[in-house]
């Protein structure tokens, strides 16, 4: 079990890094934003609320996120949370800044931290391989967030160079492009592709693994169906 003192709601880490899980201490009337279907355990006191963020109409375009809003009533709170990923999870407190997360990357957040869906662009986003959408959660307060594989913080200075597949998160000063990393021989037979050239400065968080070349490894092993 990791704990960390902290700004903010107290919480702690358990079976960090490998499957990392949280657990999050409640005041009374205090709301928790988290991811759908992560809310592993809580007091009989908790209750929750649904949101969809973006509207139903941006819902059918694949921009809005489903949200679970939970509020401690008549005293303090506990709360756990199972990230759907196996992998690590993290922790940023944010002070009137802004960080962009991968799709999937959000598990939970304060409530005085905005959370919304941004399209990234049609280039930016058909030619990543990733979703045309990224996590944008501004403001200040508590945010979570997980990742598949560990999770690994980086300082950019000027320039850096991230497999779009290994992306958690980003800060807001960074600018990004999307590019190859070779020629086209390289996009379809190296095993290497698109990456994301970060400039400027800022943090990037990383994953060890990526989804796709682990659906590749499994494939094979699969029961192959009867005709």
């Amino acid at each position: 079990m990791q704990t960390l003192d902290k700004k903010g709601l107290d919480f702690h880490f358990d079976c960090k890094p490998d499957y990392g899980f949280i657990t999050v201490q409640l005041p009374s009337d205090v709301t928790l934003k988290v991811e759908a279907a992560a809310m592993a355990t809580m007091d009989t006191n908790i209750e929750m609320k649904t949101k969809l963020k973006g509207g139903f109409s941006r819902f059918l375009t694949g921009e809005s996120l489903f949200i679970n809003e939970f509020t401690a009533r008549n005293g303090a709170g506990e709360i756990k949370l199972a990230p759907s990923a196996p992998g690590d999870v993290e922790h940023v407190y944010l002070e009137n800044e802004t960080i962009f997360l991968q799709n999937t990357a959000f598990v939970a957040s304060a409530n005085t931290v905005n959370v919304e869906s941004k399209f990234q662009g049609l280039m930016k986003g058909f030619f990543s391989g990733e979703s045309l959408f990224l996590i944008k959660c501004s403001g200040t307060g508590d945010l979570w967030f997980n990742s598949y594989g560990g999770i690994i913080p980086i300082d950019v200075e000027d320039g850096y160079v991230v497999d779009t597949g290994h992306i958690v998160a980003f800060t807001e000063g960074l600018q990004y492009d999307i590019s190859r990393v070779g020629g086209y021989k390289s996009l379809f037979f190296s095993g290497e592709g698109l990456v994301c050239r970060f400039s400027g400065r800022g943090k990037v968080w990383i994953q060890t693994r990526k989804v796709n070349p682990f659906l590749s490894w499994v494939n094979p092993f699969r029961p192959a169906k009867n005709n």
